[in-house]
């Protein structure tokens, strides 16, 4: 199947390295301390995170940093008539672990010892990129809760096909068994939190996939600042400052 036509556009009309369009929106779920919704191009995932709060089983209590936990799952109708796993699935599994690390890498835990941040991720839609999506509602549900943390952590994917370098694979693209790079990154601090690779690349290329998934995670970063930045500012009208 040809992913990148001769005039090097993508099956979804986009260049090689341009990404789909990313909306957001900041407190969606009102009763959590800190919500967003997330979506990039057709996937939507809505993220809520509850705490810093009194950890409930205590064996688990850290008496120098927050306890932090993930739950990831997919709404049944996420995905359209393709076929549902389980809710605990080994999968649903794995990727509650993976947001869970790369969230621990950007808070600041040892501020908040003795007590639990919980943070609750669905997919709502699903086209691909699933899983930096959730990582970027994460960000954003917690910067929404004001959990402080070291620098804003985003995610994007890139992959390789036809020989292609491609930004942010839709599901087409994401399924077709190619090699795919998934990256977690800081930008701040200019350090990757996250890095899964499905297939083997030659050296020489892993470089330049990984490099333009970086160069996603950082527009991302800008995108979602913007968004904190509106949100603040319609905060502060609403307090008349």
């Amino acid at each position: 199947m040809e992913f990148v036509n001769p005039e090097g556009l993508r099956l979804d009309g986009r260049r090689p390295m341009e990404m789909r369009q990313l909306r957001a929106e900041i407190g969606a779920v009102a009763r959590a301390d800190g919500s967003a919704v997330f979506e990039m191009g057709n996937t939507k995932v809505i993220a809520a995170v509850y705490g810093p709060r009194e950890v409930q089983n205590k064996s688990q209590q850290s008496n120098d940093q927050a306890l932090v936990r993930c739950e990831y799952t997919m709404a049944n109708f996420s995905t359209g008539d393709r076929k549902r796993k389980p809710k605990g699935d080994r999968r649903s599994t794995e990727i509650s672990l993976v947001i869970r690390q790369t969230m621990e890498a950007c808070i600041l835990t040892h501020l908040m010892p003795r007590s639990q941040i919980d943070i609750y991720v669905q997919v709502l839609q699903a086209d691909g990129g699933t899983r930096s999506a959730c990582i970027n509602a994460a960000t954003l549900a917690l910067a929404d809760a004001g959990i402080p943390m070291r620098d804003l952590v985003t995610s994007c994917s890139s992959g390789y096909l036809n020989s292609t370098p491609l930004l942010d694979l839709n599901y087409l693209e994401d399924s077709a068994g190619g090699p795919d790079v998934t990256v977690g990154f800081l930008p701040k601090l200019d350090r990757v939190t996250l890095l899964q690779m499905d297939a083997k690349l030659p050296v020489d290329i892993v470089e330049n996939v990984m490099q333009l998934a970086i160069e996603g995670c950082k527009a991302i970063a800008t995108y979602i600042r913007e968004v904190l930045l509106e949100n603040t500012k319609q905060l502060e009208y609403r307090r008349g400052l």
